[in-house]
């Protein structure tokens, strides 16, 4: 996923500075310095839990450390076609790619009528980190890591207790802001 993010707060030094503007619709693959960083996400399909990674660049160097952390040795690992993923295999993982360029967005590779090679929850992911941050009327770049990683907390909390809620409010009414 690419986030749109900026400077916003920063004031502008200089006159001859182009003004900052919104949507940036810069073609292609995002990077931290055209203002669209890349955002990598590992999804447990079985636990459910979520990883995720503000990245610099989509390069194959970071990407692949991240899902090497990310997943044990035995893990299937469905990605799409990037060639990010190409060395996946020699990791010892299995690799699955969907090749998106010729409109193939889920397959059945073993016959049994369930489409289990997809990137959909990968997908559903997305979605709900986009539903997240516009509430924040726009995120500096330099921030995004930490609104990122506040998703990936409450995505993975997935049950409050009473117990959790007890802690939460005990250092909230301890330490008043």
């Amino acid at each position: 996923m690419f986030q749109n993010t900026g400077e916003k707060g920063t004031p502008q030094r200089e006159a001859e500075d182009v003004p900052r503007r919104r949507a940036n619709n810069r073609r292609g693959l995002g990077t931290r310095g055209h203002e669209r960083p890349p955002i990598q996400g590992v999804v447990g399909r079985t636990s459910g839990q979520i990883r995720l990674t503000v990245g610099e660049t989509t390069q194959q160097q970071p990407s692949q450390p991240q899902v090497e952390r990310a997943t044990s040795r035995t893990a299937a690992v469905s990605t799409d076609e990037s060639s990010a993923y190409n060395q996946v295999r020699d990791t010892g993982r299995t690799h699955h790619p969907v090749g998106h360029s010729p409109r193939e967005y889920a397959r059945d590779d073993d016959g049994d009528g369930v489409r289990e090679v997809h990137g959909n929850t990968r997908e559903g992911i997305w979605t709900g980190l986009r539903n997240f941050l516009p509430p924040f009327r726009g995120v500096h770049k330099k921030y995004l890591a930490q609104y990122v990683a506040v998703f990936e907390w409450a995505h993975n909390l997935k049950i409050i207790t009473a117990k959790f809620l007890r802690l939460v409010m005990t250092r909230f009414i301890s330490n008043p802001i």
